[in-house]
């Protein structure tokens, strides 16, 4: 009877002992599995990040350093977030923090990173664009781009879809974020999701500096924890939608400053570095200049230009010596000194429409990318005419004459709509063939061609030629 006994209480203790069997792809699998006891010697509980790093402890997705430290202060390297999204990744996928990395073993002696960078990109989270940059301090934006897809929707849901939506679009929060920051969507997801907060009362994300190990963690352990997340204390007032106070600059991304650009992108550099400071003249220097190289300059600057024609500058005049002093002035069609009261009209004029359409609930701010850009497509194609008379020196040529006059040909047309989108934060440039310019703008994290010149061809907008893919543009105009 004792041994049936001892048989019985053995039988249920092994019962007791059998692990959980993980779910698939759940949340549940984010379980504090371990206890932290002061394993980091380099942790005080006065430490910024300390409940941060004990959870990263306790839900098994850190043992620390190979000295035993965590190194809280220490810069994050791209290769360590990679290996620390895949644990997260794998965790939720598998109930194992190494079970989805592990069956991406490569050669004997490579670097760990390595085995979590092919589950990711196996897994679709990231494709090869850190391939080479795994022992670099990896930046804030880096970041963001690799925890943004590290989870899906259901395991991190927006919770702050509105508020993130109305601060970024009131230019007045998260203003060190904008449309051509290296992952902004991805960046933004972070504040969405309660995973980012930023760094100051204005939620400034510091995309382009490096990351702690500590600030890190407070960002990995919020993916997996709900109780860690955050919420921003930002006053947004009742108009926070309004774009009142921005000006044409603040559209640009500071460019830098390259003298003697030789290359279209580095041309493009030294134009947004003229264009974000609110300037028409911009003065280079070669090591000499002829009649034609001068004009080679002149024509790769205005084609740089032109790709940013919501800021009403289609043509150029120059100046330049022997020595290889060039100096560029920009102007518009036959706006001459008057066009930067053109470009302030202009501008002032799209403020009163982006702001109007939001205060009548026309734009609100549950609307996705797709639908405000569709809203302002129908907003151009209902007000204006194409003008059939312009000529070259026609200020149906800038967006100025479409929102003065509600008349405007293809560069007009393409100008007014980006000078809308990008008060919205919406990514878009400018395309052209040798005959016609259009929109490309990104929405939702999806690249389209929008024409709206053509959308305004009948009697009704015609949705056709809007958010067009590359190939249904190229049908209409090859470039």
């Amino acid at each position: 009877m004792k041994k049936r006994f001892f048989a019985l209480a053995l039988a249920m203790a092994l019962v007791l002992t059998i692990p959980a069997v993980a779910a698939q792809d759940s949340v549940d699998n984010f379980v504090r599995s371990k206890t932290y006891t002061g394993q980091f010697p380099d942790l005080t509980a006065a430490s910024t990040f300390y409940d941060n790093v004990t959870a990263l402890y306790e839900y098994g997705l850190t043992v620390g350093k190979a000295d035993g430290t965590f190194g809280p202060r220490d810069p994050l390297t791209v290769g360590q977030v990679v290996i620390f999204a895949g644990r997260i990744r794998s965790l939720y996928r598998a109930g194992d923090a190494e079970a989805g990395p592990g069956a991406h073993l490569g050669q004997p002696g490579e670097a760990t990173a390595l085995r979590y960078l092919r589950y990711l990109q196996a897994e679709g989270v990231i494709g090869t664009e850190f391939d080479q940059l795994l022992n670099t301090a990896a930046t804030r934006a880096q970041v963001a781009h690799v925890l943004a897809g590290t989870l899906p929707e259901e395991a991190l849901p927006p919770i702050h879809q509105d508020l993130v939506t109305q601060a970024y679009a009131s230019r007045r929060f998260i203003t060190d974020v904008t449309e051509y920051t290296p992952y902004y969507q991805d960046i933004l997801d972070l504040y969405r999701t309660g995973v980012a907060v930023g760094s100051d009362a204005t939620g400034s994300y510091l995309p382009d500096q490096p990351i702690t190990r500590g600030a890190a963690a407070a960002m990995l352990t919020r993916m997996v924890d709900p109780d860690l997340r955050v919420t921003p204390d930002w006053d947004l007032g009742a108009d926070a939608w309004s774009a009142r106070g921005a000006a044409m600059g603040d559209l640009v991304s500071l460019g830098t400053y390259i003298a003697a650009p030789s290359t279209a992108a580095e041309m493009d550099e030294s134009i947004r570095y003229m264009l974000s400071s609110n300037q028409n003249t911009l003065t280079l220097q070669y090591p000499s200049l002829s009649v034609v190289s001068a004009r080679r300059v002149m024509e790769a600057a205005l084609a740089a230009v032109k790709t940013y024609c919501e800021q009403c500058y289609n043509t150029v005049n120059c100046s330049f010596t022997a020595s290889g002093t060039i100096t560029l002035t920009f102007s518009a069609a036959s706006a001459g000194d008057q066009i930067l009261s053109y470009r302030d009209a202009a501008m002032e004029a799209a403020i009163a429409v982006h702001d109007s359409l939001w205060e009548d609930g026309i734009i609100t701010p549950s609307m996705t990318d797709y639908e405000k850009a569709r809203v302002y497509f129908t907003w151009i194609c209902d007000n204006c005419v194409y003008d059939y008379s312009a000529e070259d020196s026609s200020l149906s040529h800038i967006a100025y004459n479409l929102f003065e006059n509600g008349t405007a040909v293809c560069d007009g047309y393409t100008g007014a709509y980006n000078l809308l989108l990008k008060l919205e934060g919406i990514d878009c440039t400018a395309l052209s063939n040798s005959s016609h310019i259009w929109t490309v703008a990104t929405l939702d994290g999806t690249e389209y061609h929008i024409d709206t010149t053509w959308g305004d061809s009948g009697p009704a907008p015609n949705y056709s030629y809007f958010a067009m893919t590359a190939q249904e543009s190229w049908q209409h105009h090859s470039w």
